[in-house]
């Protein structure tokens, strides 16, 4: 399709257009809902997750905070660490700002998603520290994850064992013939 009626499409019908030059490759069915730059590069939201300027795809449900100030988009990453029973066990990797020079609506847009993905959160003081349980749509798949992300300076091994009874109830609660 002519480059200029693609970008018709994509502002009549809502969406955002990929910029020239952008380093990854959209999955066939993947929408574009906003775009942004930076001084290494674009930035593209899509329904899956958000597009970093190296061509990398964080998914909604491994954004663990974004913040927006001051021009500059902060975000946490989180790294799946392992599983325990039926729940992920997480941990943020090191904050990386984006300044952006041209944002548009990509802000909104990732403070929308990252929200949606969100389906139930509870912190739980444990012994040695605390760890948050955070129920998450994961994009483009059926059903909902258990995510657990341990306090700085909690007993892992005591997070990952209360995870895996969590995720059991929450299994049993959900299909409870099963048993």
């Amino acid at each position: 399709m002519i480059a200029w009626l693609r970008r018709l499409i994509a502002r009549l019908s809502g969406t955002a257009d990929v910029p020239a030059g952008f380093p990854g490759t959209l999955a066939a069915e993947e929408q574009v809902l906003a775009v942004a730059k930076t001084a290494d590069g674009a930035l593209v939201a899509t329904h899956l997750g958000l597009w970093l300027p190296e061509g990398r795809r964080l998914g909604w449900h491994l954004l663990s905070k974004a913040t927006w100030n001051n021009g500059v988009l902060t975000v946490i990453e989180a790294v799946e660490a392992g599983s325990a029973g039926g729940a992920v066990l997480l941990r943020d990797q090191p904050s990386r700002r984006l300044p952006l020079t041209e944002p548009g609506r990509l802000p909104d847009v990732v403070h929308e998603r990252v929200n949606q993905s969100i389906r139930s959160r509870h912190h739980r003081d444990l012994p040695g520290g605390g760890a948050w349980f955070v129920q998450r749509k994961v994009p483009g798949q059926d059903g909902i994850v258990l995510q657990v992300r341990a306090d700085r300076g909690a007993d892992e091994a005591a997070v990952a064992d209360f995870a895996a009874t969590v995720a059991e109830r929450l299994r049993q609660a959900k299909d409870p013939e099963r048993d």
